[in-house]
């Protein structure tokens, strides 16, 4: 079974930068599909970004351009570098891994696997 651990999030003030870090044990991060997906209070789960298994990366249309995806595969790591960071990114922040995506990898119940989550803040 795989196992995801976040790290990286904090408070900071708009237009500053994080690095969230997802770390995965149990299976390699080779040709899977994992995805970063954010929820605030009384919102549903919102996918950000997303890596298929043929490595394509997708983001959402709130992110794009300032957030990037990234994979280290010799720790088994996926990174999400977030930049110029605005208020509404504000939220919990979740790794999801399953084998495949068939939606684009956005779609929560397109994954198995979660981490726990963890908080960002972005202050004016």
């Amino acid at each position: 079974q795989v196992q995801l651990m976040e790290s990286g999030g904090g408070s900071v003030q708009a237009g500053e930068s994080l690095r969230l870090s997802c770390a995965a044990s149990g299976s390699t991060l080779s040709h899977n599909c994992m995805g970063w997906f954010r929820q605030s209070p009384g919102k549903p789960r919102e996918g950000i970004a997303a890596l298929d298994a043929d490595e394509a990366t997708t983001y959402a249309d709130s992110v794009k351009g300032r957030f990037t995806l990234s994979k280290d595969y010799s720790t088994n790591t996926l990174h999400l570098q977030m930049n110029s960071l605005k208020p509404e990114d504000s939220g919990m922040y979740y790794c999801a891994h399953d084998m495949w995506c068939d939606k684009g990898g956005l779609a929560p119940e397109e994954y198995k696997n979660w981490g726990q989550g963890i908080q960002v803040t972005v202050s004016l």
